[in-house]
């Protein structure tokens, strides 16, 4: 525990709720990062053209998920609808584990289709889940002090996660004779890992005392469409959509570079399912050493508006350079940079950006933006270079705008920071 108070600035009293809530965090990404690689692969198995397709079906699948999502956090108090929703994603593992297990040629590339958006659905439903609980539970100061050290959990986790996966999906040696372990049966120990989040969300509630009567009035309200009315009103959170939207189209348009670029740099499946489980080893320890050592001083010291504007400066770095040198080489470290102080600074300020807010904007219009803007501006960004194409402009050029646009948002967001607490209900 000296340890941990010397690299966190923790208080009196946090330790045990904080050690949880990194466990819970380890649990949902090292699940996900076990399948995360196989999705990868999935997606440019018969050609990186097909990802706009794949992108389109994503944000169909969360038109439907959200207003069921939203109907369930209607009816029922967060100590049930968190457990609740994971399950329901654990069982849909088990059934996507028979089909691949049991359908002919393991169902074709339907299947293989249906698997990668319903990965990619389920990965922003959880962690906008995780994260509105602990907008709800840590204050605004706990939060800037203890957000990168509960990243750190899910950091992690999915460093181990993708290694096992890279492991496996190049073979090892048991007594002796080579054996190789078919990914798709790590849907198994996914649903495992999803189970154990649920206790983790348990042993939470039980902490902060979440059951209790007197915190009825904490509980998100009735009505399921609330979370879009809030955001329709809101200036606040139209911000944060803006900010997120333009995160995402640049994200779409360095992970279209970098489908294109793997495709072309290496051949087989296994091959590229290892490069990208490479990148996601190098990603989680850049940003494991920055969680641990200075997440929590950044944020203290320099507060949200300068965190926020980190991320889009380094893009529009990043995008000059793989413009000017399109290699795996310099796709790899900017990918890995740009995902690292995602993880590291930029994610955790974003979440405390929640934590002035009431329970319908953490549990409804949050999954919301976390899920259909997020997915918005990946449908976005995958078609934007059919059109950007058509009408003769650089695909370097839009980059290089669209990051522009997002240090923009990032400024005009700041200063509506310090005003939050007036100016939204809750």
């Amino acid at each position: 525990m000296k340890l941990l108070r010397r690299l966190v600035m923790i208080e009196e009293g946090e330790v045990p709720a904080l050690l949880w809530s990194a466990l819970y965090f380890f649990l949902l990404f090292f699940g996900y990062y076990l399948l995360r690689p196989v999705r990868e692969a999935i997606g440019i198995a018969r050609g990186a053209d097909k990802l706009p397709w794949l992108m389109t079906g994503t944000l169909l699948a969360m038109v439907l998920a959200n207003p069921a999502f939203a109907t369930l956090v209607s009816r029922l108090p967060r100590r049930r609808f968190i457990p609740w929703a994971y399950r329901f994603f654990a069982l849909n593992m088990l059934a996507f584990f028979l089909a691949f297990r049991f359908l002919p040629q393991r169902g074709g590339a339907a299947l293989g289709y249906a698997f990668y958006i319903w990965l990619s659905v389920f990965n922003l439903f959880v962690v906008s889940v995780f994260w509105g609980l602990m907008s709800d539970v840590w204050s605004e100061a706990q939060g800037k002090r203890l957000f990168g050290f509960i990243a750190t959990g899910g950091t992690l986790g999915a460093i181990a996660g993708a290694a096992l996966t890279g492991a496996l999906t190049k073979g090892f040696t048991l007594g002796g004779l080579p054996m190789k372990v078919d990914p798709l049966s790590l849907l198994l120990l996914s649903m495992l890992t999803l189970e154990l989040a649920v206790q983790c969300v348990n042993r939470l509630v039980a902490l902060f005392h979440l059951g209790d009567a007197a915190q009825g009035a904490r509980e998100p309200g009735p009505g399921p469409l609330e979370g879009l009315r809030l955001i329709a009103t809101s200036r606040y959170l139209q911000l944060i959509c803006a900010y997120i939207l333009l995160f995402t189209i640049t994200s779409t348009f360095l992970y279209l570079q970098q489908g294109a670029i793997v495709e072309r740099t290496f051949s087989g499946t296994a091959a590229r399912t290892a490069a990208f489980a490479r990148i996601d080893v190098w990603v989680n320890v850049l940003t494991l050493a920055t969680q641990i050592l200075l997440t929590g001083r950044i944020i203290t010291a320099f507060g949200i508006p300068v965190v926020l504007a980190i991320l889009p400066v380094l893009t529009l770095a990043g995008f000059g350079a793989l413009w000017v040198w399109p290699t795996f080489g310099v796709m790899a470290v900017f990918q890995i940079l740009r995902r690292g102080l995602h993880y590291a600074v930029d994610r955790p300020a974003r979440e405390i950006l929640y934590i002035p807010l009431g329970p319908e904007e953490r549990y409804k219009s949050k999954p919301f933006i976390d899920t259909f803007i997020y997915r918005g501006g990946d449908l976005l960004g995958v078609w934007a270079p059919t059109a950007l194409a058509a009408l003769a402009i650089p695909l370097g050029l839009a980059t290089v705008g669209c990051s522009g646009l997002w240090l923009g948002s990032a400024w005009a967001l700041g200063r509506r920071v310090k005003g939050v607490s007036n100016e939204v209900p809750g």
